[in-house]
């Protein structure tokens, strides 16, 4: 049985938007092995409609010698909309109308993990619906201010349990939590 697994970067104040924009110095050696980590275990990416065409516009043409670059161009991408038609993005298709329950049978096929990048509009969906089996948070001690947070919607309560922790060495809390059903 396949897991759906969301791995964010996120600040102290809860914002997840751009985190290109405040993370990247901070990034260290075991926040990338962590995102790495991640990579591998997954053979396929699920995409929300917004991150899908933000991603789409960059990766294809980034650097090949970047090893994010070359897992996204190539591995599968499920893009999770219900408004887009056509995706154009090589590996990529759309996945429409009856969402939660062709995860829930794509969950129950063979494979590695379906992972998320970003896309929180999707991770908030997928919480509240029961269906993300991980949430996987790269915490780093920084307070950002104004931007998209993980949480603006209430979801209702949500008990996680945290499966594993580390404080990397710049600081940054790895914590990944499961649903505690």
């Amino acid at each position: 049985m396949r897991k759906i697994v969301a791995g964010l970067f996120i600040s102290l104040d809860g914002v997840t938007e751009s985190p290109q924009n405040w993370q990247r110095g901070l990034m260290d050696a075991e926040a990338g092995a962590d995102v790495g980590e991640a990579m591998e275990e997954a053979d396929t990416i699920l995409l929300g409609r917004r991150t899908f065409e933000e991603f789409a516009a960059y990766w294809p043409n980034a650097p090949l010698d970047d090893p994010f670059s070359a897992y996204i161009n190539n591995t599968p991408k499920l893009v999770v909309s219900n408004t887009l038609t056509s995706v154009d993005w090589q590996n990529s298709a759309i996945i429409s109308g009856d969402i939660n329950g062709q995860l829930a049978e794509l969950k129950q096929g063979h494979g590695k993990n379906l992972g998320i990048t970003g896309s929180i509009t999707l991770v908030r969906s997928l919480l509240r619906d029961g269906l993300l089996d991980e949430l996987r948070l790269q915490v780093y001690p920084i307070v950002v201010g104004s931007g998209r947070r993980l949480f603006e919607e209430s979801i209702g309560t949500l008990p996680m349990k945290l499966v594993d922790s580390t404080i990397t060495t710049n600081g940054i809390a790895l914590l990944h939590y499961q649903p505690a059903r």
